[in-house]
C-alpha cells in the first residue's frame, strides 16, 4: 500500500516559487492499478516522483505499506529513502533504461544484487530472475541484449526489473509512449495481470486513455491538484 497525504511540493522561480504539486492526497490499495492522467506540465510526474522518493516534498506525508512495517518515506535521509527504493518499491521508467552490454536476464540479476533482499530471498535471485522472465513473457530471450530485442520486449524487462525484489509499490511513468497501440495494450494488461497477481499497489502516469481499461481506477491531475478524472468504462 501507498498512501500519500496533503503532499505539496514546489520549485524555486527565482524569488518566487512554483507548485508541482498541491495538496494532494491518493491511496494506492494493494493488487489495484491506480491511473494518474492530466495534461503535460500538470503535475502528474512531480508526484510520481515524489511517491518514489526521489523529491522529498516541502510537506505532507508518503506512506509506504500498513501495519508495523509501514514507514513514512517523507520523513527520511536520503541514504534511508535510497534503502527504500531498493527493497519496497519498484519503478519503471518512460524509457527502458536498460544496460547495452547485458543481457535481459542479467539486467534482472544485477538490480537483484544491488539491492537489499526486500521481501525475496537473495538466495533465490537466479530462480526469481527465470520466472519473471517467463512472467513477462521473455523467457525465450533471456540471453538477448537489448538491441536485439524490440521497444515492447525492452520496456517487459523493465517491468520485470521493477518486481525484482517483489516490491510493494511499483510505480510506472508512461510505460505506452514509445510503442504502437497494440504494443501498448500488451504492456498495460502485462502491468495489470502482474500487480493482481502479486498484489502489489500500482501507481501509473499516462496521457495515453485508450488503454484505460487496463486500469482498476483512474485520476486526473491539473494544476498540481487532483480533480475528477474522465469516468471509466463499464
Amino acid at each position: 500500500m501507498i498512501d500519500l497525504s496533503h503532499v505539496t511540493l514546489t520549485f524555486p522561480d527565482g524569488e518566487s516559487r512554483i507548485t508541482a504539486v498541491d495538496d494532494v492526497s491518493l491511496r494506492g490499495e494493494n493488487g489495484v492499478v491506480t491511473g494518474i492522467t492530466g495534461p503535460s506540465g500538470s503535475g502528474k510526474s512531480s508526484l510520481l516522483a515524489v511517491a518514489a522518493t526521489l523529491i522529498r516534498p516541502d510537506s505532507g506525508g508518503v506512506l509506504i505499506g500498513d501495519g508495523p512495517d509501514a514507514v513514512d518515506a517523507a520523513q527520511l535521509t536520503r541514504a534511508e529513502a535510497t534503502e527504500l527504493r531498493r527493497e519496497r518499491i519498484g519503478i519503471v521508467f518512460q524509457q527502458s533504461n536498460l544496460l547495452p552490454a547485458l543481457t535481459a536476464r542479467e539486467q534482472l540479476r544485477v538490480m537483484a544484487h544491488l539491492g537489499g533482499e526486500g521481501r525475496s530471498a537473495r538466495a533465490g535471485i537466479d530462480e526469481r530472475t527465470e520466472e519473471l522472465l517467463d512472467a513477462v513473457g521473455l523467457a525465450a530471450h533471456a540471453d538477448k541484449r537489448p538491441h536485439q530485442l524490440s521497444g515492447g520486449q525492452r520496456q517487459r524487462v523493465a517491468i520485470a526489473r521493477g518486481l525484482v525484489h517483489d516490491p510493494e509499490v511499483l510505480l510506472v511513468d508512461e510505460p505506452t509512449s514509445a510503442l504502437d497501440q497494440e504494443r501498448g495494450a500488451e504492456i498495460m494488461a502485462l502491468i495489470a495481470r502482474l500487480t493482481h497477481e502479486r498484489r502489489t499497489a500500482t501507481l501509473l502516469v499516462t496521457h495515453d486513455l485508450v488503454h484505460r481499461d487496463a486500469l482498476d481506477s483512474l485520476v486526473s491531475v491539473v494544476d498540481g491538484r487532483i480533480e475528477e478524472a474522465p469516468a471509466m468504462a463499464a
